[in-house]
């Protein structure tokens, strides 16, 4: 890597599915709040709601000043062409506002669906995402604007990724993982690399009830593979992740409870060496978290 690894996030961001079920008119006044309320930046997921382009397009034309992220594109989605020349038609048209970033399921000669949906057959995570960031580097620029393809970033969990995120991309950007996961990947990729978390939170002063939606969530990725393997990685048993997460589990993944437990948790990611931390409030409805998010601002940011 030559170039910069510093992005300019600040230290909290926010990072949400919420948008998803959300008409685009409701996703732009939202966004446009978040950056009045001083977030450094909106991360969003991909599954099948918006296209991660369509959805940052979106998010970008409706501010003006903060970071919009991919968190993360889905690789198995679209080819490396689809999402060169689409990300860096974002990287010109708004300069040093998009982060592009990359991971997502790969599946093997025997599985060929993610969540009921066929994508094409894919390889090892690590040799498929380096082949990916190659072909990617590969594509022609036709363009007379200079370069304008975004800063990457890796969803990076095992030690392999991380490792490829510090060598191939700016950095990483860990999902579903405790402080001990933020020291570990620091270690692994060098005092350079840059370093986003993301941490869910439960923002609600009802102990049984912050708990409950806690628990819900962190049971909805245990079936994951990869995810079991970096729980394990951490010294999680399988008496954490058979028949429903252990308290401890729940407890280390998510910040659930008053303010100054979440403020905790970001504390100890940033001392343990993240440079953004990226929160997903975690609610009982479906709705837009909006009251947390303000709650949240006036508690966190500066």
């Amino acid at each position: 890597m030559t170039e910069s690894r510093r992005l300019e996030l600040g230290r909290v961001g926010i990072w949400t599915f919420a948008y998803d079920g959300q008409p685009a008119g409701r996703v732009r006044e939202s966004a446009a709040e978040l950056e009045e309320l001083g977030y450094g930046a909106i991360w969003f997921g991909e599954a099948f709601g918006r296209d991660t382009v369509g959805q940052a397009w979106l998010l970008l034309s409706a501010t003006r000043r903060i970071t919009v992220g991919s968190g993360i594109a889905n690789i198995a989605f679209r080819d490396p062409i689809a999402t060169a020349t689409a990300t860096r038609t974002l990287g010109e048209a708004f300069p040093g506002r998009y982060v592009l970033g990359l991971g997502g399921h790969r599946v093997d000669d025997t599985v060929h669906e993610v969540d009921g949906y066929p994508v094409p057959a894919r390889g090892r995570a690590v040799s498929t995402m380096d082949a990916y960031l190659r072909a990617m580097d590969e594509v022609p620029v036709h363009s007379s604007a200079p370069e304008p393809a975004p800063p990457r970033l890796l969803a990076a969990l095992g030690p392999k990724m991380l490792q490829l995120a510090a060598a191939r991309t700016r950095g990483a950007l860990p999902y579903f993982v405790p402080v001990e996961h933020t020291a570990r990947a620091r270690r692994i990729m060098g005092p350079d690399a840059f370093l986003a978390v993301e941490q869910a939170v439960v923002l609600d002063a009802d102990p049984g009830r912050a708990r409950e939606v806690a628990t819900a969530h962190v049971a909805g990725y245990l079936a994951a593979p990869h995810q079991q393997a970096s729980l394990k990685r951490l010294g999680f048993g399988d008496e954490d992740l058979t028949g429903g997460p252990s308290r401890r589990l729940v407890d280390a993944i998510v910040a659930h409870g008053e303010m100054d437990v979440i403020h905790r948790r970001v504390r100890d990611h940033l001392a343990a060496g993240a440079d953004h931390v990226c929160l997903q409030v975690l609610t009982a409805g479906s709705g837009l978290p909006e009251r947390e998010w303000r709650e949240l601002a006036g508690a966190l940011l500066p």
